[in-house]
């Protein structure tokens, strides 16, 4: 995809005046001489202008810029955008001499110190009827009756994200593009911005525990500009963030070098990373407008809960100066959330009588936990023993349903179950045969008992035999009472049968 390059005009033209922005106007209004009207402009009438405010298209448009209307289908508007009109007075443009005098304006005008450009030059500034005005939802702003003049149009509002337009001088009228002996009095004007947008992902379906690590990516538009004044990223951490490595790159693969073209430096007292880059790296966006850059931020998580995070994109130097959410401001990311808790657990018998003592371990998986290898260490402890209430709560699990940014159901890619199996069990009671699988979420993670695992009596509850016991003798009586009682069957049987004999 290729975008088009939008370049700055150097001067005003004799008899048609219109510095378009820096930031996108359509192009150059062709030029026109005094010469070729068959007719002064009238000084009776009253001119207009209408602005139309669109983001600059990833192509060049080829649509004429000579102050008529033109087909912008398939462009973006950009409403809510505020401009200033401005009349420069003592330049009559109802006379050659007038037209001479823009002209001259065009060799010392600075879109960069538009104002002070004109002011200097000897020619006060005077508010247009009608002035401010903002565009709709076509992205169109219009100002009419307007006395014949030229004028200074200045982007004061934008929308976050957006690169403003410089400001531009433009002249009412013009001589008619068309016929070129004829005066256009309603002039169309289109400045465009180059608009960006910023997302932010985490990844985290990998991290089972507190401690491990997860990564947050940031995804930011490059301005399509010639030149950019100014670009950075923030990400303030919550919290419960620990922060430990970033690493910057363009989408399209492109190499930009620490210290070279970025910075990267985090504050710990306010827990905010910022990546601004510098003339030379901002040199090397703007020839990769197309792409994006990324952002790479790695941390830990060393407390429970449902963490939100955002990160801004300040795309042009103006906005590091407005507090996010106003208009020109930053570009705030959609919020992305990581999510972690706990799951209380009580061990009972078979009455429901609370067994304490019994010591448990987590596993990731049913495998380990069958063989009791890799158990999950959280606060740095692997075991797990229940209180004289029977409870145990073990935190600091990444949430069952909830990875990568999003909900996530059983079975599907990124859904965790955890095993619990019993390493030792209370004194008198049996072990758990089998590991026994549970769930991490929201529900878990609040007051009560979640899950409820119960030991049987050892045995079983049958008493086992032991030697010298009163068990033992009643076992050796019956069996000599078993044993008299077969010899008297068969002697018995052996009377029976002489008699018969």
């Amino acid at each position: 995809m290729t975008r088009s390059r939008q370049r700055p005009l150097r001067g005003l033209t004799l008899l048609i005046v219109a510095l378009l922005s820096t930031a996108g106007a359509l192009g150059a209004v062709a030029p026109a001489h005094a010469a070729t009207a068959a007719s002064l402009p009238d000084p009776s009438k009253a001119g207009s202008l209408t602005i139309h405010k669109f983001a600059t298209p990833d192509t060049a448009t080829g649509l004429p810029h000579d102050g008529t209307q033109v087909d912008t289908s398939g462009l973006t508007p950009i409403a809510a955008v505020t401009f200033s009109v401005q009349q420069v007075g003592g330049i009559d443009l109802t006379t050659n001499s007038g037209w001479q005098k823009a002209d001259a304006l065009s060799k010392t005008y600075n879109a960069a110190d538009a104002t002070g450009s004109i002011t200097s030059a000897g020619y006060g500034l005077t508010s247009a009827q009608g002035s401010p005005v903002t565009t709709n939802a076509s992205g169109t702003a219009s100002l009419a009756g307007l006395p014949l003049g030229l004028y200074l149009v200045t982007e004061t509002s934008w929308p976050a994200g957006a690169t403003p337009s410089a400001p531009f001088l433009v002249s009412v009228p013009l001589t008619d593009p068309t016929t070129h002996n004829s005066w256009l009095y309603d002039v169309d004007v289109y400045p465009k911005n180059a608009t960006t947008t910023v997302a932010k992902t985490v990844s985290d379906a990998s991290a089972t525990k507190l401690g491990d690590p997860l990564s947050w990516t940031i995804a930011a538009d490059i301005p399509n500009l010639d030149t950019i004044d100014g670009y950075k990223v923030t990400d303030q951490l919550d919290a419960k963030l620990d922060y430990a490595s970033t690493a910057v790159s363009l989408a399209d693969g492109t190499t930009v070098a620490q210290g070279t073209d970025y910075t990267a430096d985090y504050d710990a007292s306010s827990r905010t990373l910022t990546v601004s880059f510098t003339a030379a790296g901002r040199a090397v966006l703007a020839a990769h407008d197309t792409s994006q850059v990324l952002v790479k931020v790695v941390t830990t998580v060393h407390a429970v809960g449902e963490i939100t995070n955002t990160a801004l994109l300040y795309p042009n130097q103006a906005s590091f100066s407005i507090t996010p959410g106003q208009p020109g401001g930053p570009v705030v990311t959609p919020p992305v959330q990581t999510k972690w808790g706990s799951l209380t657990v009580q061990k009972t018998d078979p009455d429901g009588t609370a067994l304490g003592g019994a010591v448990f371990s987590v596993y990731a998986t049913q495998a380990d936990a069958e063989a009791g290898n890799n158990p999950i260490a959280l606060a740095g402890q692997t075991t797990f023993t229940a209180g004289t209430d029977g409870t145990v709560t073990i935190s600091g699990l990444r949430y069952s349903d909830f990875a990568d940014g999003q909900t996530v159901t059983a079975g599907s890619a990124g859904y965790r179950d955890y095993w619990l199996a019993e390493v030792q069990a209370p004194a008198g009671y049996e072990l758990l045969a089998d590991p026994v699988k549970f769930d991490v979420t929201a529900q878990t993670s609040t007051v009560g008992v979640d899950l409820k695992v119960q030991d049987v009596p050892s045995n079983s509850g049958f008493a086992l035999p032991f030697t010298g016991g009163p068990g033992g003798r009643l076992v050796y009586l019956g069996g000599g009472l078993s044993l008299a009682g077969a010899l008297v069957i068969a002697l018995g049987r052996r009377r029976r049968t002489g008699t018969a004999s």
